[in-house]
């Protein structure tokens, strides 16, 4: 597979990164994941935007601009075949010595790494699984996509597939966060619920896109602090993230919801496609 690094298409087997590179040592480093459509990312700007913002709040410069990067995954997508795939954005902190030292990083190590989509069919369903692992206090006020992903790593522990079961981590005080790889969304009596980002989960791009969205279809939304026995009495559950876009849940527990079958699902991924053709038909 070919990969980008630091400006240059390398292939995978030749990547190399100092492991004194503070990615590595201290975890300082952030990344965004892209699903890519007849070769255009979706929803590129939100991704970026949210990059950038971490990248300053920890003081990492970023040698390349937006468009450089939308050239670079591009480039990937020429390379490997024009096939449409899972697309990575990897920004390490850069090599320093060992120790807090640095002021700011001005030499960060920029990778973008690709991976074959391998994905269900639209309206798959997937069970859930309340985790025994509690989610994480967050690193800043806003929780990053970080290299700081242990929290999810043990998480991932409990379960022994992700292809059909998404585990749902709460809070230390029991409250519904998100899923191991995804933003959780209910149905109840019509109304769209969600956590609000009070509970220290990352502000998902796909989950700000379907705020949007059932904002411009008149579906009620209610962002924040509940239990997980608030999703006992919810008709739909489903969960988002920029690969898998919606996916119906047809279970937690002993808990059955209408999957694949529910109407506000339903109304929300048929938008979801609509704008990924618009998005297709604007870049011809």
């Amino acid at each position: 597979m070919i990969c980008w690094m630091n400006g240059e298409l390398q292939r995978s087997e030749d990547l190399r990164i100092s492991p004194f590179d503070h990615g590595f040592l201290y975890g300082v480093g952030f990344f965004e994941t892209f699903r890519t459509y007849d070769g255009e990312i979706f929803l590129f700007d939100l991704h970026m935007s949210r990059l950038r913002k971490a990248l300053m709040e920890y003081r990492i410069d970023m040698p390349y601009t937006d468009d450089a990067i939308r050239q670079a995954v591009h480039s990937l997508y020429v390379k490997n075949g024009n096939e449409d795939g899972y697309y990575r954005l990897n920004v390490s902190a850069g090599v320093h010595d060992i120790g807090l030292a640095p002021q700011e990083y001005q030499e960060p190590n920029v990778m973008i790494f690709q991976k074959a989509l391998v994905l269900p069919p639209a309206h798959t369903e997937k069970e859930a699984v309340w985790l025994q692992t509690r989610r994480s206090e967050p690193e800043s006020a806003q929780r990053h996509k970080s290299h700081q992903y242990a929290n999810n790593v043990k998480a991932r522990l409990e379960l022994p597939s992700l292809q059909k079961l998404e585990g749902f981590f709460v809070t230390e005080e029991g409250i519904v966060a998100e899923g191991i790889t995804s933003n959780i969304f209910w149905v109840k009596a019509g109304v769209l619920y969600t956590p609000s980002l009070e509970t220290g989960i990352l502000p998902g791009t796909t989950r700000a896109f379907v705020l949007e969205l059932a904002d411009g279809l008149g579906i009620v939304v209610r962002e924040g602090l509940f239990l997980p026995k608030d999703l006992d009495s919810a008709e739909e559950v489903f969960i988002t993230n920029a690969i898998q876009e919606i996916v119906p849940i047809r279970s937690a527990g002993n808990i059955e919801y209408l999957g694949n079958q529910g109407p506000v699902y339903q109304r929300l991924h048929n938008g979801y496609q609509q704008a990924v053709n618009r998005m297709k038909v604007s870049d011809q």
